[in-house]
């Protein structure tokens, strides 16, 4: 039986040869990562979801319980609220590429539950190859990070969403432009159905200006 000991911690043995690395060839190969310990709890490897050559990626954190079941990303609660601001500022989903950082749910047992666990820095280094063959496969005209883990695994530690959240920033390699907000998860956590609804528009105000980068 593998132990932690036995694990790469980097998924870029798993990769296919860079001249096969299509998304769908890239989705087979993510099926059988072993990079990191998160495979031993989560159900499937949760790959990314969209159009090759992408007008806009986003990237959270993980997938969550109805996405470990369902193998797909953003299709629980979360990725309702995600539709439904995509929706309103009019940014066609068919054209968004969705995806994490970390490829499998982290969980700890509550009763019955499976409740979200943040990832370590150290899972997330490891699963880091799998999202950088999405960026160069995908090539998006706007990179839209969803929440701080997402933000700073890719921006670095001390990147603030709170301080920077829907400014574009374009000095980055990741793509022309990249766009920082709240995860939506985090709205549906609001205390209240008024702080709800004023998170709620921020985040709609946030993905104008990824409609505006757009256009």
């Amino acid at each position: 039986m593998l132990t932690d000991q036995d694990l790469p911690w980097d998924a870029t043995p798993f990769l296919p040869p860079d001249q096969e690395r299509t998304l769908d060839v890239l989705r087979e190969a993510a099926r059988s990562c072993r990079a990191c310990d998160l495979f031993f709890s989560g159900t499937q490897t949760v790959f990314g979801e969209g159009p090759e050559r992408a007008d806009v990626m986003m990237i959270g954190e993980q997938p969550g319980d109805m996405e470990d079941r369902a193998g797909q990303p953003f299709v629980g609660p979360a990725g309702r609220v995600l539709d439904e601001a995509l929706d309103e500022v009019g940014i066609d989903r068919s054209r968004v590429y969705v995806t994490n950082v970390v490829k499998h749910f982290k969980w700890v047992a509550r009763g019955k539950r499976r409740i979200h666990s943040k990832p370590n820095a150290r899972e997330i280094r490891a699963c880091r190859p799998w999202l950088d063959a999405e960026l160069e496969d995908v090539q998006p005209r706007v990179v839209v990070l969803l929440g701080a883990t997402a933000a700073q695994a890719l921006l670095g530690g001390k990147f603030r969403v709170t301080q920077e959240r829907g400014k574009p920033l374009e000095d980055t390699s990741l793509a022309p432009y990249v766009v920082a907000t709240v995860h939506p998860a985090s709205i549906l956590r609001a205390p209240d159905p008024e702080t709800r609804e004023s998170e709620g528009r921020a985040f709609v105000e946030d993905l104008r200006t990824v409609k505006r980068l757009l256009e």
